[in-house]
């Protein structure tokens, strides 16, 4: 075995920072789309794009990413993404019309999703036994604290930058922080490749990609009535991405180089179960806080910045649950995220039923502990999720594993975002504007999609087993 990297942990501080600005840019701009709207004098329909476009690029590329950073090398991948995800920052902040930001935002999200799956492959690359699971620990605590500072961060800026040109700081602050990471990557990251390269699978990048964007377009684009005019392409994706699945068995029956090896799906242990439970929980964990940001905000008529705050508490225990988290999965194996699922279906249960019955202006604190309990609880599901996940796949294939891991964590979050919000508007116009029963309900919801996932977690924990200790989450290379 090679000696680690001496400069590992230096690496992936630096990867986990532009990780974190290109999953912080999903949530932070929600909070600014009124500013936005404002400013470039368009309809609520021309800015929805800016958060739809980046979401739909992102889980567009991401195990096509990840392939080319398996064949060319992730460091080169990981550098031209990160160089433009900066420039196109600077473009949607300069943007002079509404057009153009939704070509930047496109691009941006493009970008953003190429970076990805490096992260993930790079610490499979850098990192071996319990550092390995520390790593992901460090990674999961970015995955939960983006995802749910987003608000916060994009509040805090329009605060200070104003509402007339707060939005586009929200774009340029990725400028500075990203070109600080970029000369930092450049010294840090290794340089050589794993892997042979491989000619790339352009069949598979084309099926792989329609497949999914018939399946995201609806989603992203519900609040404008997506689902039901553009329906009909649930049933093509599911074609197309079947279609994938028998292309790529013949390429590697063949000896062709598969853009992904499917065979990961049923000979690797613990891949397959790992992405139907990422992919169920980020049905419920992404598509609260679009929930949590109409209630605060519309409902009680919270700030940006206010509402952001009300649900800091589950971001704190996310952070603090998954650094820890990356320490015991090595013993405690699916365990940890069977508990960890228990306490966010505890926390939703419980942050529902006050949001219900709390006097409007008590409702961020009447909910806080609940959702520090649901936010320790996500610390054990997201980074030992993908740990467990992982453990298995060769190093070789880590950045197209990861990549469909998180293509179902996008997959997942579209379908939350827009199936809850749909309900919470669903049961307003039922109930006469009734605030607190909407957002109840759309939390019970995403509660029961969490339960699915710890049904999944149950199934593997029974069929599988607690992992013996200190096994080598590399084995397989």
């Amino acid at each position: 075995m090679t000696e680690p990297d001496p400069r590992r942990w230096k690496a992936l501080a630096v990867s986990l920072v532009a990780g974190f600005m290109s999953l912080l840019d999903v949530s932070i701009v929600s909070v600014a789309l009124p500013s936005m709207q404002r400013g470039l004098g368009t309809s609520p329909a021309g800015v929805q794009w800016v958060v739809s476009g980046y979401a739909l690029a992102f889980g567009l590329v991401l195990v096509t990413a990840g392939r080319l950073g398996d064949a060319y090398g992730r460091r080169r991948v990981f550098l031209l993404a990160l160089a433009a995800f900066i420039a196109f920052s600077a473009l949607a902040g300069l943007a002079p019309t509404t057009e153009v930001l939704v070509v930047a935002r496109l691009l941006q999200g493009a970008a953003a999703g190429a970076l990805a799956p490096q992260n993930s492959a790079l610490i499979q690359q850098l990192f071996r036994d319990a550092e390995r699971a520390r790593a992901f620990g460090f990674f999961g605590a970015v995955v939960g604290i983006s995802t749910a500072v987003g608000p916060v961060a994009g509040g805090a800026i329009l605060a200070v930058a104003g509402e007339d040109d707060g939005w586009r700081w929200v774009f340029y602050v990725n400028v500075p922080i990203g070109l600080v990471a970029l000369v930092l990557a450049a010294r840090l990251l290794p340089r050589a490749s794993v892997g042979e390269r491989g000619r790339l699978d352009l069949l598979g990048v084309l099926l792989l990609g329609a497949g999914v964007l018939a399946v995201l377009l609806p989603l992203v684009l519900a609040e404008s009535g997506g689902l039901t005019a553009l329906w009909w392409l649930f049933p093509v994706g599911a074609a197309l991405l079947a279609a994938f699945v028998v292309w790529e068995r013949r390429t590697a029956a063949r000896g062709g180089d598969p853009l992904l090896d499917v065979t990961l799906l049923t000979a690797v242990p613990g891949y397959a179960s790992g992405l139907l439970l990422g992919t169920c929980y980020f049905v419920g964990f992404s598509g609260i806080w679009l929930v949590f940001a109409l209630f605060f905000q519309t409902g009680l008529g919270y700030t940006p910045l206010e509402s952001g705050l009300a649900v800091t508490p589950f971001a704190v225990g996310s952070a603090a649950s998954a650094l820890v988290g990356g320490r015991l999965v090595s013993r405690w194996g699916r365990k940890l995220t069977v508990l960890g699922l228990a306490l966010v279906v505890a926390g939703l249960v419980a942050t529902g039923l006050l949001l219900r019955l709390a006097p409007p202006h008590l409702a961020g604190w009447w909910a806080a502990c609940a959702l520090l309990v649901g936010g320790v609880g996500g610390g054990w599901v997201i980074s030992p999720n993908t740990t467990l996940t992982l453990r298995n796949v060769p190093v070789r294939m880590a950045g197209a594993a990861g990549g469909a891991l998180q293509t179902g964590q996008r997959i997942g979050a579209a379908i939350g975002s827009a199936a809850l919000a749909g309900l919470f508007y669903l049961v307003l116009a039922d109930t006469g504007q009734d605030y607190g029963a909407a957002v109840s309900l759309a939390i019970w919801t995403a509660a029961g999609a969490v339960v699915v996932a710890l049904g999944v977690a149950v199934w593997e924990l029974h069929a599988v087993g607690r992992p013996e200790e200190g096994r080598d989450f590399a084995a397989a290379d």
